[in-house]
């Protein structure tokens, strides 16, 4: 035997490597992570980078908010473990929020499930339904974390194609012949498709039409449907459910969130609705995974849903005042755009003496101290792209204008 000091000094001699689990194989870290340190390696060097890049609000939440959660977690009997399925006061005013905006009808004790953030729930779902068969169909361009959810649950990946041309809407052909493929050795293979409108990173506004064609689509294949909704509320007047659709509650699970909606992207409130079944299903998964969020924080968001209409229009009044500076600072880079976006971004094309949206992010990092997203994260549709955020103050914005018209005149 060993004396504990010759293992010790073995063991510092020949580090222990642990392998990573295998499923972790093709998910590398997410691109805002790694982006984030090297602004911040750039902020200390002086570089006083500005950051359009992500979509965190800078604004608060209204001021009852902060008030609620201010009581409510100076209560004695408020900081226990919580109910799973969350706290009823918080489960009636999502129910009551879906029918007033939404005109969708949703049963607060069967049908809604609070989650820790809306991108919680895109985990939850992969992990609830997914087997080594299970398809899963990712919009290109889209949110990287529907991927990386995928692959973690061990899924049978495919993308579908978003274009321009139409209208960043999916093609029913390409998802009806991938799906004939994918079943073609076994006809009762699960298949699940992510969809998400307004769309991101497009901010592409759905139409009525197209949640039916979606629902009808699921229903006649025999697929399910994750709706992810948080930008329903940003810059447009007509917000949607795709629950509203008749038949909807059979193949769809919808995801919101307060994160954008509310200025509530740190308190990670989001909220999963869907049909009692689904609701069930995710919750034997979720249970062993957490435990309810903090009351007072559900009892805050309860009161941010019963916010009303003059809260919303404050809100697209900055949004849209801070728009028109985005539109200025693209025009200047020569990129064109759709000015009827809806969301707390503006996508762009980019012009053609640039090999792609990286190649421009990083010229105006470089040059500008000014960061903008490569569309290209997003998936191959996006390398023609770029993709500005609205979460900055005018003054900011105005700002980067300057800095990118310097850099722009210096090389004309």
């Amino acid at each position: 035997m060993h004396g504990v000091e010759d293992i010790l000094i073995q063991r510092k001699a020949e580090p222990l490597h642990f392998a990573v689990s295998s499923r972790l194989n093709d998910v590398g870290e997410y691109y805002f992570s790694k982006k984030l340190r090297q602004i911040e390696e750039l902020n200390r060097a002086g570089k006083n980078v500005i950051n359009l890049g992500i979509g965190s609000p800078d604004l608060p939440p209204h001021p009852d908010v902060i008030k609620t959660l201010k009581i409510e977690s100076g209560k004695p009997n408020t900081h226990a473990y919580q109910n799973y399925k969350g706290n009823i006061i918080l489960r009636q005013s999502i129910a009551d929020w879906y029918k007033k905006w939404y005109a969708v009808d949703m049963d607060p004790e069967n049908e809604i499930l609070p989650l820790i953030g809306s991108k919680e729930g895109i985990m939850h779902i992969c992990m609830t339904y997914v087997d080594t068969d299970t398809l899963v169909l990712i919009p290109n361009p889209g949110y990287p974390t529907y991927q990386s959810a995928a692959q973690i649950a061990g899924a049978k990946i495919n993308t579908y194609h978003l274009t321009k041309e139409n209208n960043w809407f999916p093609d029913f052909g390409e998802l009806e012949k991938i799906i004939s493929d994918h079943r073609a050795g076994n006809h009762q293979s699960r298949v699940i498709l992510f969809v998400n409108y307004p769309q991101m990173p497009t901010g592409k506004l759905p139409d009525k039409a197209l949640f039916e064609n979606i629902v009808q689509f699921a229903i006649l294949h025999r697929v399910l449907i994750c709706h992810d909704n948080p930008y329903s509320f940003i810059l447009n007047n007509e917000p949607m459910s795709m629950l509203s659709v008749p038949g909807a509650k059979d193949v769809v699970i919808e995801l919101n969130s307060l994160s954008k909606s509310h200025n509530m992207a740190g308190w990670r409130v989001g909220m999963m609705v869907a049909n009692k079944q689904r609701i069930d299903d995710v919750v034997r998964f979720k249970s062993n995974m957490d435990s309810g969020m903090f009351l007072p924080v559900q009892l805050a968001a309860a009161t941010a849903l019963q916010l009303g209409e003059d809260w919303f229009k404050q809100l697209n009044t900055i949004y849209h005042e801070r728009r028109e500076r985005v539109f200025n600072i693209l025009d200047k880079l020569q990129c064109t755009y759709d000015d009827k976006q809806a969301g707390l971004f503006v996508w762009a094309a980019i012009p053609a003496d640039y090999k792609d949206g990286y190649a421009l992010s990083d010229n105006v990092l470089d040059n500008s101290s000014v960061f903008i997203t490569p569309g290209g994260i997003f998936g191959s549709a996006g390398n023609r792209y770029i993709r500005i955020s609205l979460c900055s103050t005018e003054q900011k914005l105005d700002e980067a204008l300057a800095r990118i018209s310097l850099l722009k005149d210096q090389t004309s």
